[in-house]
This record gives C-alpha cells, structure tokens and sequence, in this order.
C-alpha cells in the first residue's frame, strides 16, 4: 500500500492542474487580506472560496484523474494485491496531495492574517471539504464506467451541495413558514456538508446574530463544545459512506 500510495501522491503533486489550483488559492488568499485594511472581510471573502471552489476542484480533478489511471488500477487489480488496498490508497494519495495543496494555498495565508480560533476552524473545514470531495468523486467514479457520465454525475453532485440544497430547504422554509421548523434545521443542516462547514465558520465569527432565531438555533447547538463535536462526527460520516459504498462497487467491478 505504501509503494501505491507513495507514487499516487508524487503523481498528483507533480500535477500542471494542481500546482496552479495551490498558485491560484495561495494568490487569492495573500490578496483577499492584502486589499482588506479589515481581517474580518477578508475571512468572508474566503470563506466563499472555501465553501464553492475547493469542493469543485477536489471532486472533478478527483474524479478525472481516477479515469484517467483506470489503465493503472487494472494493472494493479492483475497483481496480488486485494481490492481494498488499491481503492483506499488512490482515495489517500488524492486526500492528502488535495489536503496539501489547500493547506500552502489557504492554510498558510490564514494562518499568517489569522491564527485565532475562527482561522483554524477555516482551515479544518477546508481540510475536511477536501477529503469529503474526494469521497464523493470515488463513488460517483464508482458508479459509471463512462467518463463523460461520471464526470457530469460529479458536477451534478457539486451542484446539489452547493446551490439546490440550500434551494430545497428554503423553499420548505417557504411553504411552512408557520411552523417552527428551526430545529429541524440543524437536523437537515447534517445532510450537506457544506452546510455543515458554513454554520461551524460563521459561529466562530459571531455572524449568527445577523440570522435571527435561527441562527440562536445553531448556536444553541452547535456552539458548545458537544455541538461542535457533532459536526465534526457529521463530516466523518461523509468521508467514509460514499468511500465505503464506491469501495463495494470495486470490488464488484468487472474490470
């Protein structure tokens, strides 16, 4: 597995795609707190960054490059070696090489303009939304042998966290404005986990006052120390579901 893993990772780091993708955050970031005389507006310009364009990234070059190596995972599948192993060490080759990347891209600069709390919570979000991606984008490779297809899957998966999820909800919001559906919020909130990152980022930067009673809500739960872990228990699931489902498509796989 650390032959497989070692060569995955020097791959993709050596990648054109992925050292302008580390480029482009890293000049993005440094800029973003340069322009801003005030920290607070250069987290939000981020956190946009963040929350958008790093899941794009991670799960289309993550879904393009399994793709394109399926001629290396059919010659590795040839050899002695069990299925298991070859899936989980492309899923950490990418986990880490994309985690790496975002880290020198956004990381640094966050850590350089903002190292308090609301910082390092940017970064474990960015890190997370990473590998969560890079998850989602095997199984969605799992699913489909046709690139075309998979890729379009990946981007319709991006999409639906990204936009009609939040789109879904606040037309529930809408139609049962009634009610109080806050609470149940925080339950659908676990079913994004983009969603989940954004609520997490924005209670470090005290903005759930601007959100009525909802963002009272959030805070109430996952502003203490047991919400928080949730969150991150939430975003755990979401690493390992779609890797475990697309691990079971693999293995079923006729190559």
């Amino acid at each position: 597995m650390k032959k497989i893993l070692k060569y995955v990772i020097v791959d993709i780091v050596q990648n054109r795609i992925v050292i302008i993708y580390t480029l482009l955050l890293l000049i993005i970031s440094l800029s973003v707190f340069n322009l801003e005389s005030n920290s607070a507006k250069g987290l939000l310009s981020l956190l946009n960054i963040i929350l958008i364009i790093v899941p794009l990234i991670c799960i289309i070059f993550s879904t393009i490059y399994i793709y394109n190596s399926s001629e290396f995972i059919e010659l590795l599948v040839s050899q002695p070696l069990k299925r298991r192993t070859i899936w989980a060490s492309i899923f950490s080759g990418l986990a880490i090489s994309l985690s790496l990347a975002f880290f020198i891209g956004a990381g640094i600069p966050l850590l350089l303009y903002n190292a308090d709390a609301t910082g390092f919570m940017m970064i474990a979000m960015g890190l997370f939304l990473t590998v969560v991606f890079v998850s989602i984008a095997m199984l969605a490779a799992g699913l489909t042998r046709d690139k075309a297809k998979g890729i379009g899957l990946s981007i319709l998966l991006w999409l639906f966290f990204s936009l009609i999820f939040d789109a879904l909800v606040l037309f529930l919001l809408f139609q049962f404005q009634d009610y109080p559906l806050e609470r149940l919020m925080v339950f659908f909130s676990f079913f994004n986990p983009i969603d989940l990152s954004r609520i997490q980022i924005l209670l470090h930067m005290d903005i759930s006052a601007l959100m009525g009673y909802t963002g009272a809500v959030f805070r109430e739960f996952f502003g203490n120390s047991m919400g928080i872990m949730l969150s991150f228990a939430g975003l755990t699931i979401w690493i390992f579901m779609p890797l475990l489902f697309s691990l079971k498509k693999f293995k079923a796989k006729d190559l």
